[in-house]
């Protein structure tokens, strides 16, 4: 079982999975698939299709070139977060 949360713990779990489905509706609205999103953001599609899923962690690294790859400044793949 889990002990009493922090401030903002929940918040900061959530962001992995935020970030994803941005990057999802965002890779969407320009009609690439994530093979291209993958080869134009220099990662595999595994990694992205993990990333959409919530399932990583993210350096700022990747964060930057997904962004970039998408022509977005980085703080919109947080909207919502």
């Amino acid at each position: 079982m889990r002990g009493k949360e922090t401030p903002g713990e929940t918040q900061a779990e959530d962001i992995p999975q935020t970030l994803g489905r941005n990057v999802r509706r965002l890779r969407r609205e320009r009609k690439l698939t994530q093979e291209a999103l993958a080869l134009e953001a220099g990662m595999d599609q595994a990694q992205l299709s993990g990333i959409e899923s919530g399932a990583c962690n993210l350096t700022l690294r990747v964060v930057a070139r997904l962004a970039t790859a998408l022509n977005v400044p980085p703080a919109a793949l947080f909207d919502g977060a």
